[in-house]
């Protein structure tokens, strides 16, 4: 019986760790650049998109495929900086 509780109780000493890791991946934060800096994209540890900055040089109409592609390769790279950091986490 001893064996039982001690056994639920690492169980929730586990569950606790492991919701405050939850927690603190919930607070990461991860900015990804293309382009030198002209893309920014900043996500949270949740890989939401929290932030978007794009140089005013960008603007224009010709230029729209190429500011595509950019930001699209600034939020896989900020989506790699996040797993980066919940994997040194863990």
């Amino acid at each position: 019986m001893k064996d039982l509780l001690g056994l639920m109780g690492k169980a929730k000493e586990m569950q606790a760790k492991f919701q405050a890791m939850q927690d603190e991946i919930a607070t990461l934060e991860a900015t990804g650049q293309a382009g030198g800096g002209l893309v920014s994209v900043t996500l949270t540890g949740k890989f939401e998109l929290k932030g978007l900055k794009i140089d005013p040089s960008l603007f224009t109409e010709d230029d729209a495929e190429i500011l595509e592609d950019l930001i699209l390769v600034a939020d896989n790279d900020a989506k790699n900086k996040v797993t980066q950091i919940m994997h040194v986490m863990t």
